[in-house]
């Protein structure tokens, strides 16, 4: 209890100081009342506008993340009536490529938004509480210039990353082939796109360094078959086989939903003393044309064995002309063969 006792403050003396400090008390009670009464209109208006910004940023956040979302929206159904006609190929490739597309273009446009909106609100408020905002806008500019120096590759990454989204050059499944690498996309980011190569591996390619691509996936696919048969085969006779293992194999399954339109014997594309080449295509669905290849090609074989017509190549023709086999890759370097006289 002495500390409590030495620690308090001792009583004022009595006397004509007393009169003084209750004058003192009453003139800065007086003054504090006057400068509060000044004073808190401006913080009645200061804090109405802060709470006016904050409330008008969360609002219109709130109303451009929605327009946002309905827009997708709108932008899939029409996609979807634009496809409408090829009820299976929407089915099947378009409703999943599409939704992926879609959220992945929605979750940067609202992003985008609301950073744009909470950050103009915030330097609003910052202005309003007598902040002075230019050195904070000069250190972030040089911040920015610094940046974008340091991270160019990055920043180019980043934006052609959303142009191959905002135009769809390329989604999740399709089979795309960039130049030096090639295979089924796996996954599409704003930086790097992974690629599942034919032997198993996993591509990762940086988006600004992808300078061309070919898409084999987008829309439909193609199957090309050469036929190489004697000069001096029935042309008829051909054309009816190959017709006929068409019209077999698109009535089979699963190459009726496969197959995106009839088998077509486009006509001669090669003709020599020796052999005629003609090519057969048929639309697929997008990703199945080599399958459609082997199977049309196995079906187009069995046809013609059926009618008796031979497939031969020049190697055989070569071997039977008596030229001897022909080197393809490399050029003889004695020159051509000639047949030895019988």
């Amino acid at each position: 209890m002495y500390w409590l006792l030495s620690a308090s403050p001792s009583p004022e003396p009595e006397g004509p100081r007393a009169p003084r400090s209750l004058e003192d008390a009453q003139e800065s009670a007086g003054e504090a009342a006057g400068w509060l009464q000044d004073n808190w209109q401006d913080w009645l208006a200061t804090g109405l506008r802060i709470f006016f910004i904050c409330a008008v940023a969360v609002v219109l956040r709130y109303v451009i993340r929605r327009a946002i979302t309905k827009l997708i929206a709108r932008m899939n159904r029409r996609s979807e009536v634009a496809d409408s006609g090829n009820a299976l190929r929407g089915m099947l490739v378009n409703g999943e490529r599409r939704r992926q597309r879609s959220q992945a273009i929605g979750s940067i446009l609202r992003s985008v938004a609301s950073f744009v909106i909470l950050g103009t609100a915030a330097l609003t408020v910052l202005s309003g509480l007598g902040i002075n905002l230019a050195p904070l806008l000069a250190s972030a500019g040089v911040a920015g210039v610094a940046l974008g120096f340091g991270a160019r590759n990055l920043v180019m990454d980043v934006l052609a990353g959303m142009f191959i989204l905002l135009e769809d050059q390329y989604g999740v499944g399709d089979r795309v082939d960039v130049g030096e690498a090639s295979g089924v996309v796996m996954e599409i980011g704003l930086r790097v796109t992974q690629l599942r190569g034919d032997g198993g591996g996993i591509w990762y390619i940086r988006n600004g360094e992808i300078k061309r691509v070919a898409n084999l996936s987008q829309g439909w696919s193609t199957a090309l078959v050469d036929v190489q048969v004697r000069a001096d085969e029935d042309l008829d006779e051909v054309r009816a086989a190959v017709v006929e293992a068409g019209d077999a194999m698109s009535k089979d399954s699963p190459w009726d939903e496969v197959l995106w339109g009839p088998v077509e014997l486009l006509g001669l594309d090669e003709v020599t003393l020796d052999s005629m080449r003609l090519r057969v295509s048929a639309k697929t669905m997008p990703g199945k044309s080599l399958g459609t290849e082997r199977e049309l090609r196995w079906r187009i074989k069995k046809a013609l064995d059926g009618r008796g017509i031979r497939i031969v190549d020049e190697q055989s023709l070569a071997l039977e002309s008596g030229r001897g086999p022909v080197d393809l890759g490399k050029g003889d370097a004695a020159g051509p063969r000639v047949p030895e006289p019988r």
